[in-house]
């Protein structure tokens, strides 16, 4: 879900030719969400193997990771570790939200209404260990770093480009640059053309870059302030937001009550979370620096394996990115003339 924030964003629209020898660190379970998601068959259901294990995250994963390495793009995945506590209402309310939408597709699909059963196939969608565990496998084998994270994967990846491991992070959601990420980019492994929901057309997705403290500049406020209104509509730790508060009545909230202590005093807190505890936790939220980032040629045969042995991809189809990724792995380490 990620905090509600987009109204008052203005992103750049960009391309993956302007991220040449940029250096990125991806929200591993955010991306995997929306090859889950995307990644389906006509009817809704997701790609599987002959055992019927789902393969659309594998295939995501493989081929789009390829195409950033083929335009000399370094990526890097972070992958979420223990959310904190006050995550748990949240994490139960989507668990509810994927349970009824599961029942609401196979009600669709057995009454022949192909459509909707694809709408409420995305909405069901939920990552399991197992899938992690295979994102991680397959990552190795391409020969691809990833960071296995504390708590939350884009505080990480934001302290990580804070840091200057990344130049930026790469997910859908806003709440990295909460956390203190100095550039995010969404939409970067999802360009192209994508049909709009429970509609016949088609919209050209671009990837799209937003500067903190651009956007900080632009609204007038300071991120700790940015993160109270992100408490104010809504965010992972408080679902739906504080009822009547969008994101204009939270910019006004916060830029004349300044701090958290006294907007609290002027809005209806129905959470039983302290707000004090969310706002400590994105802006010193628990990271590690216990990682190394290391990018490697991709082992063939292990990528066979793993993905035309196991999970029957065509090697036909496997060994063309395998090729790319030999060919173009080093020229994401050449230098560009920009950061110097």
């Amino acid at each position: 879900m990620g905090v509600d924030i987009a109204d008052l964003v203005e992103p750049e629209e960009s391309s993956l030719d302007s991220f040449k020898g940029r250096t990125f660190g991806l929200d591993a379970l955010n991306m995997l969400y929306q090859f889950l998601s995307i990644i389906r068959q006509p009817d809704g259901e997701p790609l599987k193997d002959s055992k019927g294990r789902v393969t659309s995250h594998l295939s995501g994963l493989f081929y789009r990771t390829t195409k950033l390495v083929e335009n000399e793009i370094k990526p890097f995945y972070v992958f979420d570790g223990e959310p904190p506590e006050f995550k748990e209402t949240v994490n139960k309310e989507r668990r509810e939200r994927r349970k009824e939408a599961k029942e609401k597709y196979e009600k669709a699909l057995k009454e022949g209404k192909v459509e909707e059963a694809k709408k409420y196939a995305q909405q069901s969608v939920s990552i399991q260990d197992e899938m992690i565990d295979q994102a991680k496998e397959l990552l190795d084998g391409m020969g691809i770093p990833w960071v296995q994270a504390p708590s939350e994967g884009e505080a990480q990846a934001a302290f990580m480009a804070q840091k200057g491991e990344a130049w930026a992070v790469g997910s859908q959601d806003f709440d990295s640059l909460l956390f203190g990420a100095p550039i995010l980019v969404r939409n970067l492994t999802i360009t192209g053309k994508r049909k709009l929901p429970g509609k016949k057309e088609y919209k050209e997705i671009s990837p799209e870059k937003v500067e903190l403290e651009r956007l900080l500049d632009k609204l007038g406020i300071n991120r700790e302030q940015l993160v109270i209104m992100g408490i104010l509509v809504g965010t992972d730790y408080t679902p739906g937001g504080v009822k009547g508060i969008g994101p204009k009545t939270a910019l006004d909230v916060v830029k004349e009550h300044g701090d958290l202590r006294s907007v609290a005093d002027e809005i209806d807190w129905s959470f039983e979370e302290d707000p004090e505890e969310i706002l400590e936790f994105f802006m010193d939220p628990p990271v590690t620096e216990d990682y190394k980032l290391e990018w490697k040629d991709p082992d063939e045969e292990k990528i066979k394996d793993f993905l035309c042995d196991k999970h029957d991809f065509s090697e036909d189809r496997v060994e063309k990115p395998i090729g790319k990724l030999k060919k173009d792995r080093n020229k994401g380490t050449q230098s560009r003339l920009d950061t110097f």
